[in-house]
């Protein structure tokens, strides 16, 4: 079935807009999710807003939206405070700034979305764009839905990719983790060379479809099992591995590997006929 687009709008660059459609560029349909049972009766639970000041359910016309600024200190906000900075959805993907598409930091990346032409009148412009952006990635704005975003609009195949970005503010710096200040600045070579060789092992072309979510497709015989009342049985579980010598580990998985991939020789065969002529004949007494 052909994918369908989300939303439509427009690609702008300087005067130059392109009316587009947006599509999902992953499926999050695919994962399992769960509701939540009262065990006995099989019924779905209710979640319900409890004040425990007023030791009462509380209605959602009661509820306001609230900022904590201090531990236990609360400021309200009305829909009116949000409506005066709330951006006003212009589906407008404005690129500000290009640069080699080498330079987006994969942690600022949010969400993925493919981007195609809207209506034959755009894709000549929408092609001409694409390739004038190739090995470039343009960076810019999208108001949609009361939200401004930050995205990045990139050429891929035969289509445009854009990516809604996190803002700087919201990646955490990596020198806040406590436990990597304290790593040795330097390693012995000895075991940077096993560990080049192990590394060096399992090199090949990547292909990402060879990979599954074997949690999510075992889930999902669970589920059938049940659903067709066969007895499902829960495989054995492995014991956690214990920590090894890392240059007896390293040495270990090299060994592994190689053993792996050594083919038995094979051993030449001669013919019945061809082998009883090979050996040797017995002296005839005088």
């Amino acid at each position: 079935m052909a994918a369908r687009p989300t939303w439509k709008g427009f690609l702008k660059v300087s005067l130059v807009n392109i009316p587009i459609k947006v599509f999902p560029a992953s499926e999050s349909a695919a994962a399992l999710s769960f509701n939540q049972l009262h065990g006995e009766c099989r019924t779905r639970i209710q979640q319900k807003r409890w004040c425990p000041q007023c030791n009462r359910e509380v209605q959602n016309s009661e509820i306001v939206k609230g900022y904590e600024f201090e531990k236990g200190r609360w400021v309200v906000l009305t829909d009116e405070d949000i409506a005066k900075v709330r951006p006003e959805s212009t589906r407008v993907i404005d690129l500000v700034q290009f640069a080699d598409e080498g330079d987006i930091d994969p942690l600022y990346v949010d969400r993925a979305y493919y981007l195609a032409p809207d209506g034959p009148m755009a894709s000549e412009a929408f092609a001409v764009m694409r390739e004038g952006m190739r090995g470039k990635a343009g960076v810019g704005k999208l108001a949609l839905y009361g939200r401004e975003y930050i995205v990045a609009v990139r050429p891929r195949e035969r289509g445009l990719v854009m990516y809604t970005l996190h803002v700087a503010s919201e990646v955490r710096a990596m020198d806040q983790i406590d436990e990597l200040n304290g790593l040795p600045t330097s390693v012995k070579p000895e075991q940077l060379k096993l560990a080049q060789q192990v590394i060096a092992t399992f090199e090949g072309e990547l292909n990402l479809a060879d990979y599954h979510d074997e949690y999510r497709e075992g889930l999902r015989k669970i589920i059938d099992a049940k659903i067709a009342g066969e007895e499902v049985v829960a495989p054995e579980e492995k014991a956690a591995p214990k920590v090894a010598d890392l240059m007896e580990a390293l040495k270990r998985s090299l060994d592994a590997v190689s053993a792996s991939r050594k083919k038995p020789a094979k051993v030449a065969t001669m013919p019945k006929r061809a082998a009883a002529a090979e050996r040797p004949r017995a002296k005839k007494r005088a």
